[in-house]
């Protein structure tokens, strides 16, 4: 079997948010990845939260010449081949975007020509994985994300997960200084908490949109509200000011969806800079970033995966995923860290919100 067609398609897809009266219009960038065989056969693939149109061009024009002649079924030499040709120094960003939507497309064909689904074929640990919504979103005024909180819970989610930080940093004063974004996110956790009660797991997410000093304000303000934990709190994921933040709050932190190698998450574990690594199927290398859970395991670190459903189609294969792996892998179990031990909890995240309490694998 060899590869004869490597194709990529940039898109931009809507997505509307219409719930408690909202009508909120918004957009998801991806890029769809086809990898056909001289079989007939066709493995799909796909990245996102980028720019959809230079991973297109990254794909059709560099990787996926490359690609042509290959046998799929080589799916590491493929990837390190990849790696070679797209980040020879390192690099991360676009490449490793564009490195996931074809790992991804190969081991969907070579999960077909083995006639097994993928996450069977990674290591079959479970047929189920919890997961949770992402719901709290910032264009949501404060009675509004309290009755969503609710919602959710009442469609049986009990593992909630809101953003906080406004993109604080990026925007300086505007729309308000980050001392007030602050001041409203800790009003917004508290009445999330209240809405639902003590029993609701309740993340916050900051989106890399705060500095050490704001973001560890606002870790020791909302501490009380029982937050299990805290993503993406500093800017740039900066492994020395993470592993100060943790240090100064009792709230578990997370953080690695964004990134696109696994250096980065080693240096996360060495330095001891985060409680929950994220890595994304669909940016930190494909299927092969599954690999990161044994990296895990071994620094002595207890460890879980996590994946989020929705209903959009385009999304949903993300989120299909992502849950494949977390079936996968016998570290594949939703822990929250508790008592005196701070202990790494790994998870593969996506950032649609949930459409289900937990996932079935087919």
């Amino acid at each position: 079997m060899k590869i004869i067609r490597v194709s990529a398609t940039p898109l931009n897809i809507p997505v509307a948010i219409d719930v408690l009266g909202l009508d909120k219009q918004t957009s998801l960038s991806l890029c769809l990845t086809e990898i056909e065989t001289d079989t007939g056969l066709v493995g799909h693939g796909m990245t996102a939260i980028t720019e959809e149109e230079i991973i297109a061009a990254a794909v059709r024009e560099v990787a996926g010449p490359a690609l042509i002649g290959e046998d799929p079924m080589a799916t590491e030499r493929l990837w390190d081949k990849l790696y070679w040709l797209l980040s020879p120094r390192g690099q991360t960003g676009y490449a490793s975007h564009a490195i996931a939507a074809l790992d991804i497309a190969l081991w969907d064909l070579k999960a077909k020509a083995l006639g097994q689904p993928l996450w069977r074929l990674l290591g079959g640990a479970r047929s189920r994985v919890p997961v949770y919504a992402t719901f709290g979103f910032g264009f949501f005024e404060r009675d509004q994300l309290a009755a969503a909180a609710k919602l959710w819970v009442s469609q049986g989610f009990q593992r909630l997960k809101m953003t906080v930080g406004g993109h604080a940093l990026a925007r300086r004063d505007e729309p308000r200084p980050i001392d007030e974004v602050i001041d409203e996110d800790v009003r917004r956790v508290a009445a999330v908490r209240e809405a639902v009660g003590p029993e609701v797991k309740l993340y916050v997410d900051a989106n890399c949109g705060l500095d050490l000093f704001h973001a560890t304000q606002l870790a020791r303000r909302i501490e009380p509200y029982g937050i299990s934990f805290f993503e993406e709190p500093l800017t740039q994921n900066d492994v020395r000011q993470m592993a100060q933040l943790r240090s100064r709050t009792t709230i578990p932190l997370a953080c690695g969806q964004n990134e696109g190698l696994a250096f980065r998450f080693r240096d996360l574990l060495v330095n001891q800079a985060a409680d929950v690594l994220q890595p994304n199927v669909t940016i930190s290398g494909g299927p092969a970033s599954f690999l990161i859970f044994p990296v895990a395991r071994a620094a002595g670190r207890k460890s879980a995966t996590a994946a989020a459903m929705t209903t959009t189609s385009a999304v949903g294969a993300r989120s299909s995923i992502a849950a494949c792996i977390c079936a996968a892998v016998s570290t594949g179990r939703m822990l929250t860290p508790a008592g005196a031990g701070r202990s790494t909890v790994l998870t593969i995240v996506t950032s649609a919100p949930c459409a289900a309490a937990s996932a079935a694998i087919a």
